[in-house]
């Protein structure tokens, strides 16, 4: 790899992108269909539908910028965090406790996501590519209200009890004395554990 200006990075950034949302549409059909808890199906199927848009956006952005095919170099941060995820999805045990790791699992690749969009946009801003960085500012947003999703999941949100304390009063038979559990809304915090 040879990067001499920004816009080498940028384009870099957008094909690492590329291939992580398309290795995401194979995987996120299988976490979905692993999880036991409705909710968190449907928080996973609907990201799925998002990825598709995901996808479209990133081409989007190349054809933006004079670039007719993405690069099709392997991103392999999100092949390591997808094979993560296959030995979730093969997992046995109790239900809850395997939709708590499900849930961890997706917000690793949610935060990476997270984490790469977030520069992404700033290299499209910085070299004034304002159409680009439009297209990565809606996905980004789309990323971080999926990871508020998984968040609210585990920590049970307004209306449940969270499936990490579901998964950690059937471990022990006590339940879990957090009061703090329910008023946390931090994406950035660690949601299995």
């Amino acid at each position: 790899m040879e990067l001499n200006s920004l816009t080498d990075v940028l384009i870099e950034e957008l094909g690492d992108l590329h291939s992580a949302e398309q290795q995401l549409l194979d995987a996120l059909p299988k976490l979905a269909a692993a999880a036991h808890s409705y909710e968190l199906r449907e928080a996973l199927e609907s990201h799925l539908k998002e990825t598709t848009h995901h996808v479209e956006r990133l081409d989007q952005a190349f054809a933006e910028m004079g670039i007719r095919f993405a690069p099709t170099k392997m991103c392999q941060a999100m092949k390591g965090l997808v094979d993560e995820t296959d030995d979730v999805v093969a997992a046995t045990g109790d239900s809850v406790a395997i939709d708590a790791a499900l849930i961890g699992a997706a917000q690793r690749i949610e935060q990476y996501e997270i984490g790469a969009y977030g520069t992404a946009r700033a290299l499209a801003s910085e070299l004034h590519l304002d159409p680009t960085s439009a297209l990565l500012d809606q996905t980004l947003d789309e990323e971080a209200k999926a990871s508020k999703t998984l968040t609210k999941l585990a920590t049970g949100g307004m209306l449940s009890s969270g499936i990490n304390r579901k998964a950690a009063e059937r471990s022990d038979g006590e339940p879990v004395q957090d009061p703090d559990q329910n008023d946390r809304t931090d994406t950035d915090s660690s949601v299995v554990g």
